[in-house]
């Protein structure tokens, strides 16, 4: 009996640490500090030097970047044609083509096809 016992008492503490683990909570990158606050230069040229180390560096990291927006989208801006920034809602009217900006968001690696540095969860902190 104590055997049977000890093993339902397992099963509901591994559950409660397997729900605990799946629904944990999400981050809230706008409201984080940045880990890291640059110029799209500065970042463009630490991925071209050395991809591997920079994603080790950077990856899942709340990062603040500052450049020129290249090309806007609907939910989606590039900056400095390599600094490709994914955002929540729709991206504000006010934002044009070669206009200075500051971004923040969490770099989620380095696509080699388009060789472009993405982020998403961005937000604009200033234009």
């Amino acid at each position: 009996m104590k055997k049977w016992g000890l093993i339902l008492l397992v099963i509901l503490i591994g559950g409660i640490i397997g729900y605990n683990y799946i629904y944990q909570d999400h981050r809230d990158i706008e409201t984080e500090k940045p880990s890291f606050v640059l110029t799209s230069d500065s970042l463009i040229d630490e991925f071209s030097k050395n991809t591997t180390d920079s994603e080790q560096k950077y990856l899942n990291k709340t990062i603040e970047v500052s450049g020129k927006v290249t090309e806007i989208n609907v939910e989606h801006l590039v900056l400095n044609g390599s600094i490709f920034c994914q955002f929540l809602g729709p991206i504000p009217n006010s934002i044009n083509n070669d206009q200075p900006i500051r971004i923040k968001g969490r770099c989620i690696g380095y696509d080699d096809l388009l060789e472009e540095i993405k982020l998403d969860q961005s937000t604009i902190i200033n234009h």
